[in-house]
């Protein structure tokens, strides 16, 4: 080829140049001319074999790009295949874990979401999902212009089967009567827990009032039935009260009310039943409505007044203590019976409020007496659960006595069986023990008609018991009435507790008490409920008495 030509015209052009040289020598011009002839050769040689040279090189170039191509996109792709086998070898566990908290995330999530909007023990629909879809669920009924119902239920006897049996018998009834009614539900039904023992169901496409009262009929004898627990049979029983879209409202929220109301009014009826929203309980809501807020008037005002009325011991004629009750004069309906006004102030969340200004006005007035030498026993005064659960109940209670200046020794505070009943996690027997080491006396009112076991009279914890006005009430001629008293009598002789009779109102029923050995009475028969000015002059002029009490009617006159 032209690059082997040249390469050989340049090394034969070396050799002649030699040879010139010692030709010239001999033969002068004639070599010379000779060497330039071969010059001119090895010259078009050389620049033919630059050029195949140039031509190689570049095919030569043009082979190794080719080359080099495929080399780097065989790296490329062996690169990628080791990126790949890591990834299977050392990230997959990684990326195994990641999908694993990922799903778990998703069901934290998903359990989180169900926990807002579900009861966590029933598992129906809480408040808070009912208030969110209620609207909408009327809204639906409106558009398909459908009669829509809501039917509030109420457990009857729930409260006695916790004292009884126990709170996990009390879940168990609510966890049963909350399937009961799923079942009894239709698709396009919507069950709800509104908390405690009170649950609520939204019937859409409810029909005639007779549908909805079959309905209703079948559901609450659903419920009714017998539940069995730990081999224990309960009988639960029901009340419901329905409020019908659009007859009794067009909005939830009075929808809820109107439904509460007719279960209101059927629980009056003794329970097992249910009723509907009228216009006389439309009527009975307003002064309701108008009562609460009259309520909160009279608090801010604190004009409600505190009667007393004496209790007495039989035998020495002595005054054993008075009991403080809660008075309503109101500026235009006058007196109001406390049997009216406590229910829906309860219900309101103002009994506390209430409490208070009893406690202070029967305090304040005691310890008057007490700077008067005015004999009183002890001032006995009414405590709900619902007080008592306030976190700084027993510390207002001692400040008002410092205030005032009474001994603690000379207040009584009465309450009610289901209160000494209610779980140590309210902390109330905590605040009770409490207030009873700082000297004040504890009364159990009304004994015999709730469902305290035995074990919860206990003389370090109870100071006196208090039998009900209905045990004493005709105690003559009711014969289980007279042993009632009695063995409640000797139970509290026996334990050391005092005991003190409610409801006295004839000289007959003095007569069977102190034969019966109860001491200490309350009632007409002794006087009745005074406001503090007379009962400041009844206390005054009280003297010694024989050993049996004399009627003191007229007393007030």
């Amino acid at each position: 080829d032209y690059f082997s030509v040249g390469l050989v015209a340049n090394g034969e052009r070396l050799v002649s140049s030699f040879e010139s040289q010692l030709g010239m020598q001999r033969n002068g011009y004639k070599a010379g001319g000779e060497r330039a002839g071969l010059d001119a050769s090895v010259a078009n040689a050389t620049l033919s074999g630059y050029a195949a040279l140039g031509q190689r090189i570049s095919a030569f170039a043009d082979a190794q790009s080719s080359n080099i191509l495929d080399l780097h996109r065989t790296l490329f792709f062996a690169t990628l295949g080791v990126i790949v086998l890591v990834a299977l070898f050392i990230f997959r566990p990684m990326s195994n874990a990641i999908l694993r908290k990922t799903r778990e995330l998703v069901d934290a999530r998903n359990s989180m979401a169900f926990i807002a909007v579900h009861d966590g023990l029933t598992g129906l629909h809480n408040r808070t999902f009912l208030t969110d879809h209620f609207d909408t669920l009327i809204k639906g009924a409106h558009r398909r212009r459908e009669r829509l119902a809501v039917v509030q239920f109420d457990l009857d006897r729930f409260k006695q089967i916790n004292d009884t049996l126990g709170h996990a018998a009390g879940d168990y009834v609510l966890v049963v009567t909350a399937q009961r009614m799923r079942d009894s539900c239709r698709a396009s039904d919507l069950c709800a827990r509104l908390g405690g023992d009170e649950f609520v169901m939204i019937l859409n496409g409810a029909g005639t009032t007779e549908d909805i009262h079959a309905l209703a009929k079948r559901i609450l004898a659903e419920i009714n039935e017998p539940i069995t627990f730990q081999g224990t049979t309960i009988m639960p029983g029901a009340s419901a009260g329905i409020a019908v879209y659009p007859v009794d409202a067009d909005n939830a929220q009075d929808l809820l009310v109107h439904a509460d109301l007719a279960l209101y009014s059927a629980k009056k009826l003794g329970g097992g039943n249910f009723s509907f929203f009228s216009e006389e309980l439309r009527r009975e809501l307003d002064y309701r409505k108008q009562l609460e807020q009259d309520i909160r008037t009279a608090i801010a005002d604190k004009s409600f007044e505190v009667y007393f009325q004496p209790q007495v011991s039989l035998t020495s004629g002595k005054i054993s203590g008075i009991e403080a009750l809660v008075r309503w004069n109101h500026a235009t309906r006058g007196m109001i019976s406390p049997g009216e006004f406590i229910p829906v102030a309860d219900k309101c969340g103002f009994m506390p409020d209430v409490g208070r200004i009893v406690i202070s006005k029967a305090i304040n007035e005691a310890a008057e007496w007490d700077r008067a030498g005015i004999d009183f026993g002890r001032i006995a005064v009414n405590v709900s659960g619902t007080e008592l659960r306030e976190p700084d109940f027993d510390e207002f209670l001692f400040g008002t006595l410092e205030r005032a200046g009474l001994a603690p020794q000379k207040l009584s505070l009465e309450i009610v069986e289901s209160v000494i009943l209610d779980d140590e996690k309210t902390g109330i027997a905590a605040k009770l023990r409490h207030i009873r080491a700082a000297g004040v006396h504890l009364e159990l009112d009304d004994f015999g008609t709730g469902y305290a076991s035995l074990s919860h009279v206990n003389p370090n914890e109870i100071d006196r018991l208090k039998i009900d006005r209905r045990f004493v009430q005709n105690i003559n001629e009711n014969g289980d009435n007279s042993k009632i008293v009695r063995a409640i009598t000797e139970l509290a002789r026996g334990l050391g507790i005092s005991i003190v009779a409610e409801g006295a109102e004839t000289e007959a029923e003095l007569d069977s008490l102190m034969a019966i050995g109860c001491d200490q009475v309350q009632g007409y028969s002794i006087a009745f409920p005074m406001p503090q000015d007379k009962a400041r002059e009844w206390l005054a002029a009280r003297s010694p008495k024989k050993a049996k009490l004399k009627l003191l009617q007229g007393s007030l006159g």
